[in-house]
């Protein structure tokens, strides 16, 4: 096996600002979004997606999330996303079961919903009643199929369609899937893709041996992973300037981490803590490229809450980069609010 190379903390964080385009905005464009959304755009908490878009790609509108090359699904995990149109197969057929009993149980639930709309779009509460089915959040098992796309504006339940299945071998998503992460995420180990992807152990590992002679071993300072061998470079090119301030919503594949990954972002346990709380996750606020608090919002009132003393200069970047947030349906102007009592000593 070749010697892996040692990559250092800074090095690793430069690496996934550039890939996930935290370091500058993109102008805006179609190719611009699809970036942006390369390893799709968690939307759990209404309009997640559209402020992961605003932070990578200047112009971003309220209406951002609703862009023709855009859909909403149920993707990693069944939670709600928001991907490219085109890349609509490596986020769900990506995910089909290989055993024959959970495959079975997507596909008969596709058919079963495909039916029941016959064509129409209906809330997805509407269809299980159809379906005759108790729990309607059983319909998401559908999604791996490829077949259903929905649209959901937070404040009502998800209208639910169907779509052709994607002409593409579930196996060859499955293997794409795992390069969005590993490039976006990297470095990576297999347990790590299968937690984000929502998929067994066993099936990340067989992702990682498949890929092969693509992946690159790596030392981080939390132990050995992989990265793309395309990426390599990225990792040896001295990083651009960080971008002064980001406000990446809860769910952002910035922080969208589990274990050891975690701690190579927030090395402090307190502050860990409070970024990926037992509950809702808050926003997390980037300074100079650095996670240095976190933010939530309520309304029109958005709250910060830093980890550190800042200056006056990025007190007054981190309020003008809030007031260009582009949220919908607020009636009042963004107020910014501080919590410096929670800033560490």
């Amino acid at each position: 096996m070749a010697a892996r190379l040692i990559l250092t903390r800074s090095q690793i964080l430069a690496h996934r600002r550039h890939a996930t385009a935290l370091d500058a905005r993109l102008p805006h464009s179609p190719d611009a979004v699809r970036r942006a959304a390369w390893a799709g755009l968690q939307d759990s908490m209404p309009r997640a997606a559209l402020l992961s878009i605003h932070a990578r790609v200047a112009g971003t509108t309220p209406a951002g999330w609703e862009d023709p090359s855009l859909v909403q699904i149920w993707g990693p995990r069944f939670s709600v996303y928001v991907v490219a149109r085109c890349d609509l197969a490596v986020f769900t057929l990506g995910r089909l079961p290989l055993d024959a009993g959970p495959r079975h149980r997507a596909q008969a639930m596709a058919a079963r919903l495909q039916t029941a709309l016959a064509g129409a779009r209906m809330p997805f509460g509407e269809a299980a009643r159809v379906m005759g089915e108790r729990d309607a959040n059983r319909l998401r098992y559908a999604a791996a199929t490829g077949t259903v796309v929905l649209r959901w504006d937070g404040a009502r339940q998800p209208e639910v369609w169907s779509v052709p299945a994607p002409d593409i071998d579930p196996r060859e998503a499955h293997l794409e899937l795992a390069r969005r992460y590993l490039h976006a995420a990297g470095p990576a180990t297999p347990e790590a893709f299968a937690a984000w992807a929502g998929v067994p152990a066993a099936r990340g590992s067989a992702a990682f041996a498949a890929l092969g002679g693509s992946l690159v071993p790596v030392r981080t300072p939390h132990g050995d992973a992989w990265i793309l061998a395309g990426d390599a470079p990225s990792f040896d090119a001295p990083p651009a300037p960080p971008a002064p301030v980001r406000l990446v919503p809860s769910g952002d594949i910035w922080f969208l981490l589990h274990g050891a990954d975690r701690e190579l972002l927030v090395p402090d346990a307190r502050q860990r803590r409070a970024l990926w709380p037992s509950r809702v996750w808050p926003g997390a606020l980037l300074v100079d490229g650095e996670t240095a608090g976190t933010w939530r919002r309520a309304g029109h009132v958005l709250t910060i809450l830093p980890w550190r003393r800042l200056d006056a200069r990025q007190r007054a970047a981190i309020e003008a980069e809030a007031w260009t947030l582009p949220l919908p349906g607020i009636s009042h102007p963004l107020e910014v609010r501080w919590r410096d009592d929670d800033c560490a000593e």
